[in-house]
């Protein structure tokens, strides 16, 4: 039986770079979930007879948003409904779900690589057919739909129990409950060289993996210990949690820092690597030695040809804008197309369905390729050990040969968290305000030679994307980002990016943070940033 709600539009719901993201409290008021929900049915013209693809990354709420949605999918005539086994999904294998399926489009529950719990964050986006986050023309439709909003129709019924697989109806959708994992670690066996993975394992490689409490526990679990023969002692963390197990759910040095320790201690394996909340996110390191996503990103497009479902080459390779140039780097000696995107996994989407990039990678530890149409940790990961087992290198090795041969982009990213909205705000607006004329100006030891409002004219569709962060490059191969972050619920979050170059070969092993001291001195002196934020030092340095 269908039930229509009156409503009235909820200010706020406007989806950012990941969908729309509150504090959990703000999701669990009655009809909040529910407007935003028959918003994406009305701003993407409806469900009726469409096939769907559910499911979350299990923290605070993931259970209950579940079965609303179900609901609500039935009342709007959905036909089927795949939903992970006890609504659990990583974003990964819903991308892949979605494409494997053919279905017209997911709902993923999650917010990613922040906390949860009663007192944490919550999130839903809206994935299309070609598995990938909505573009903006659909976010904007969706936006739009909450702005007028009167009524939301809902099944009335009981909860489904969807703790075991099958099929189950709800009035006339079908409801297939799934597997999360089998069909996600079936595409990693037909990518990656497992046999050689195994060998390696065999001959006594040591590796640490952390899924933070998270959702990559159990795919972890499956593809390292039971199809590749890692022991069960590889994993840490492995049980998802609703609240992640008290921690911060994001594969950085700061909240990862159990298992960084571990790995520059006197016992360390040979190699380290976490994931985040919903597992689209990872952090990899070797025996002594931490790799940037920027530099992950760089290593994994020059041995690409090294891993079996990449040995025929790359169509290209692609970065958000705030990534160090280390890919630039790459595809320039490979002769690979490579474009710099506006952040935002959505905007690599288009690249991949055209063919024109196969690599693609955030400096926010997002990487991916064209298998799926979202950044995959798991994926990063098993790239990294397939490209160790066939280099047979150490991970400080193969990072001190890749330096010798491109040179070493040093590289940070500054994140000052939580701080007044309208400081952050406006100091990018006197910034921006001074870009014209900042070329040619030096500041410390660095002289601008290029400042920017960075603005991305996509070559597929031909949309421009503008105002997409304030970019600053200087004459002696740095260069200083500044943007406002689109995945926080509170306040403002300012991220500086900050990047050298040195050739090589001499200058490739300092201290990331003193190479970088020039480009930290030029900022300060640019924009005065920690008095006009009050804050000494930013809240993380990765």
């Amino acid at each position: 039986m269908i039930t229509t709600i009156a409503t009235t539009p909820i200010s706020g719901q406007k989806p950012g770079t990941s969908g729309l993201r509150k504090k959990t409290a703000v999701f669990c008021q009655p009809g909040y979930l529910e407007n935003f929900v028959q918003s994406i049915w009305n701003g993407i013209g409806g469900v009726q007879g469409k096939v769907l693809v559910l499911g979350g990354d299990g923290r605070f709420f993931n259970d209950r948003a579940v079965q609303i949605i179900l609901r609500m999918a039935a009342a709007a005539g959905a036909a089927r409904v795949i939903v992970g086994q006890g609504g659990l999904l990583s974003t990964p294998a819903a991308s892949h779900l979605i494409r494997l399926h053919k279905a017209d489009g997911g709902i993923i529950l999650s917010a990613s690589h922040n906390p949860g719990g009663a007192d944490g964050d919550f999130g839903i986006k809206y994935n299309t057919a070609n598995g990938g986050p909505a573009p903006e023309p659909v976010t904007k439709a969706i936006y739009r739909a909450t702005q007028s909003l009167t009524s939301y129709q809902i099944w009335q019924s009981g909860d489904l129990d969807i703790s075991v697989p099958g099929r189950q109806h709800l009035g006339p959708m079908a409801v297939d409950v799934i597997d999360p994992v089998a069909d996600y670690a079936a595409l990693m066996e037909q990518i990656f060289d497992f046999a050689a993975i195994r060998a390696l394992f065999a001959s006594g490689f040591q590796i640490s993996f952390d899924a933070m409490h998270a959702i990559t526990g159990p795919y972890a679990r499956e593809i390292l210990v039971h199809r590749l023969g890692a022991p069960e002692s590889t994993l840490r963390n492995a049980i998802p949690l609703p609240d992640f197990g008290g921690g911060h759910p994001d594969p950085n040095p700061v909240w990862a820092r159990d298992l960084v320790d571990s790995l520059m201690g006197p016992d360390a394996p040979d190699f380290g690597a976490a994931s985040d909340g919903d597992g689209d996110r990872n952090m990899i390191l070797g025996r002594g030695v931490y790799v940037t996503p920027s530099d992950s990103l760089a290593v994994i497009a020059a041995n690409a040809h090294l891993v079996p479902g990449y040995a025929q080459g790359l169509a290209g390779v692609a970065r958000s804008m705030p990534s160090s140039a280390a890919l630039d780097a790459v595809a320039q000696v490979r002769g690979l197309p490579c474009y710099a995107t506006p952040t935002g996994w959505k905007f690599f989407g288009n690249l991949l369905d055209a063919g024109r990039a196969t690599l693609c990678g955030e400096e926010s530890a997002g990487t991916g390729s064209d298998h799926i149409r979202e950044k995959d940790g798991l994926w990063a990961v098993l790239m990294w050990l397939n490209i160790l087992a066939r280099r047979g290198q150490s991970v400080a090795q193969i990072m001190a040969t890749h330096w010798q041969e491109f040179g070493r982009h040093y590289y940070s990213r500054h994140d000052y968290e939580e701080v007044e909205a309208q400081a952050a705000e406006s100091l990018l607006a006197d910034l921006r305000a001074r870009l014209e004329g900042l070329p040619g100006q030096r500041f410390g030891a660095l002289t601008v030679q290029l400042a920017e409002d960075f603005a991305y004219a996509d070559p597929v569709d031909g949309s421009v994307t503008a105002g997409q962060g304030l970019q600053i490059s200087f004459a002696e191969g740095a260069r200083l980002v500044l943007r406002l972050s689109g995945t926080g619920t509170a306040g403002a979050t300012l991220r500086v990016y900050l990047e050298r170059y040195a050739p090589g070969p001499d200058g490739l092993h300092h201290d990331p943070q003193a190479a970088l001291g020039p480009v930290i001195a030029a900022c300060e002196k640019m924009t005065g940033l920690s008095a006009r934020l009050g804050r000494a030092k930013p809240d993380i340095v990765t």
